[in-house]
Order: structure tokens, then sequence, then C-alpha cells
């Protein structure tokens, strides 16, 4: 039952998360930490960041991961096939399709009105890390984290990955303590 979990809670984020990763993340979450309970948001958060700072596919490395957690090395292939098979398949099937309408008005609005929808789950999914990193690490700390994060990130111009690190680093050292 288990393999037939791990497939949906993969598969069905990759059918509606249209815009790759960051678009599926919240919808991975809903799955991962509300409907399975496999983690805790903050359990899911840490994953995310880990995601974030090795290279490829965040969803990729989420699924394998989630899924080898949960299944072995059997729930990690079975969540990565869920994962990457339904973009892999529709943009097979899709891609002559597109590239006869590719200059289609139509086809342009849709990406047009995809993208505010996207901002809108990534911005849902960020209050959730911040309210639950708020309520166990105190608002203060919280804000600290952000605003460095922020410094580093847009004034400094450092790459999200030694970020991630940081934070992750910050995280690990402040729980010894």
């Amino acid at each position: 039952m288990i393999f037939w979990q791990l497939f949906l809670a993969f598969f069905i984020p990759g059918i509606l998360g249209y815009g790759g990763g960051p678009a599926s993340i919240p919808l991975v979450e809903a799955e991962v930490v509300d409907r399975y309970g496999w983690m805790t948001t903050q359990e899911f958060g840490e994953v995310l960041a880990l995601g974030n700072a090795l290279p490829g596919p965040i969803a990729t490395k989420m699924a394998g991961y989630i899924g080898f957690e949960e299944g072995g090395i059997l729930g990690a292939i079975i969540a990565l096939f869920a994962a990457v098979g339904p973009s892999l398949f529709l943009m097979i099937g899709l891609m002559v399709t597109l590239l006869k309408y590719k200059d289609s008005p139509k086809v342009k609005n849709i990406t047009k009105l995809v993208r505010p929808v996207i901002a809108v789950l990534l911005g849902v999914m960020a209050l959730q890390f911040f309210t639950e990193s708020a309520a166990t690490a105190g608002i203060v700390e919280t804000a600290a984290i952000a605003a460095v994060s922020y410094f580093l990130l847009e004034i400094k111009n450092i790459h999200p990955a030694f970020v991630i690190l940081l934070a992750l680093a910050y995280g690990g050292i402040t729980g010894l303590i």
C-alpha cells in the first residue's frame, strides 16, 4: 500500500504542478505533510532546503528522498517515476501541438495567467514556514534569519545554495545547544 501512496503523492503534484518543481512543491507538501503525515512541516522544510542546496531539479530530489525514507529503494524509484512521469508523457504528447500553435495568442496568455497562481502558492508555503518557525524558534530569531537571508541574497548576491547551507549550519548548531 505504501508504494501506491508514494506513487499518488508525487503523481498528482506532477500532473497539477504546471511550472516545474517550484510550482509543485506546495502540492507535494500537501500530500506528504497533510494527507499522509509522513513528515511535519518543519521536516519538509528541511528536506526542501537540502533539495535546494543540491544541484538538479528540486521535485525529483525530494521524491527520491521521501520515497526512500518511506519505501526503501523501490519506494524511491516509484516516487521518482511518479514525479517525472506526468511531465515526460505530457511533453512528448503535446510537443507537436505546441509547435503547431506556438504563435497563438491563446497559448501565450495561458502562461501569463498561470504565473500569478504559482506566486500565490509559493507565498502561502513561505508564510506557513515562517509561522511555524516563529512558533518553534521565536519571532525574533525567525525575523533575524529572514533579514540575514534577504541581505545575503539580494544585497550581497550570494548564491541561494550557500545561504541555505549557512541556515542549515545555524540550525544544526542551535539544535546542539
